[in-house]
C-alpha cells in the first residue's frame, strides 16, 4: 500500500520496504507505516506519511501521457452528476487518472486502453489508487465491442439495466461511441467528452445532435491562477490556462 511521505516542499510516493535516498538521508520504510506516522532518514529528517487523495493522483501516479487535470475531472464530476453506485463505460484510459477519480468517488468503471503497455500501467496505478476492485482496465479497441457492450452495458444480454449511467471519452473515436450513446446510456444518463482540440469537439456535437442527444453543451476549460503582492492585485502571467474541451450531453429518450 503507497502512502506519501511528506517533508516541507518534498513529497514521495513510497511503499513498506522501501528505501528512498536523498540529501536529507536515508529513509528505510517500515513494515507496519500507516497514516499520520513521522518516519525519520538515518539523518534524523522527518517525514510525515500522508495518505493519497484525489489531486495526489495526478502528481504521482505513473505517466503513460498528458492525464486529465483536476480541473477537467471535477467538471465532469460536477456536470454528470457521477455518484457512488454509478456504472461508468470510459474510454481512453491512458494514465488513468479520470478512471481512478471516478473509482474513489464510489463509481464501477470499465475503461478501455488500446495500447497493452499502457493498459498495464493503468492497472498498477488502480492499485496504487486503491480502487483496483472497482475499475476494470480492458485492453482494446471499444468500437469492436459496442455490439456486446450496448447488448447489455457489459458484454452480456441483460438488457437496459446494464446499461452505464455516466459515458466518459477521450480518444478519436468518440464520435463513433457518441452515436452509440442511447444504446450504451440508461434514460437520463450522460455523455461527456474531452479533447485538446475544437474540430475534434464540433465533430462530437455533430454526432451528438444526430444521435437525438439533448442538453449538449461545450465548455472551454481555461483558469487563472491569482497574483497577490505588495503592489496589487492581478492574474498570473504564468502557466497554461487552456487545458482543452469538455462536451456534455444527455440521453433524456
Amino acid at each position: 500500500m503507497a502512502y506519501l511521505f511528506v517533508h516541507e516542499d518534498r513529497e514521495y510516493l513510497l511503499s513498506a520496504g522501501d528505501r528512498l535516498e536523498t540529501d536529507l538521508g536515508v529513509l528505510d520504510v517500515p513494515g507496519d507505516v500507516t497514516a499520520g506516522d513521522v518516519v525519520e532518514t538515518h539523518l534524523g529528517t522527518a517525514f510525515r506519511v500522508r495518505e493519497l487523495r484525489g489531486p495526489d493522483l495526478f502528481a504521482h501516479l505513473e505517466r503513460t501521457g498528458a492525464p486529465m487535470m483536476p480541473r477537467d475531472v471535477g467538471l465532469v464530476v460536477g456536470h454528470t452528476g457521477l455518484g457512488r453506485g454509478d456504472r461508468v463505460l470510459d474510454v481512453g484510459t491512458g494514465t488513468g487518472v479520470l478512471a481512478a477519480y471516478l473509482g474513489r468517488v464510489g463509481a464501477s468503471v470499465t475503461t478501455y486502453e488500446r495500447d497493452a503497455e499502457f493498459a498495464a500501467v493503468a492497472r498498477e496505478n488502480m492499485t496504487t489508487a486503491r480502487v483496483a476492485d472497482r475499475v476494470e482496465v480492458r485492453t482494446g479497441d471499444v468500437c469492436a465491442d459496442l455490439d456486446g457492450l450496448a447488448a447489455g452495458g457489459d458484454g452480456t444480454d441483460e438488457g437496459e439495466t446494464d446499461r452505464f449511467d455516466v459515458l466518459t471519452l477521450d480518444t478519436e473515436d468518440a464520435p463513433a461511441v457518441v452515436g452509440r450513446a442511447p444504446e450504451l446510456v440508461v434514460p437520463g444518463g450522460f455523455v461527456a467528452v474531452y479533447s485538446p482540440f475544437v474540430e475534434a469537439t464540433r465533430e462530437v456535437v455533430g454526432t451528438a445532435r444526430e444521435a437525438g442527444l439533448s442538453e449538449i453543451e461545450t465548455l472551454e476549460t481555461i483558469q487563472r491562477e491569482m497574483d497577490f503582492d505588495d503592489r496589487g492585485s492581478r492574474p498570473s502571467t504564468a502557466g497554461v490556462g487552456h487545458t482543452g474541451y469538455l462536451t456534455f450531453a444527455r440521453y433524456t429518450a
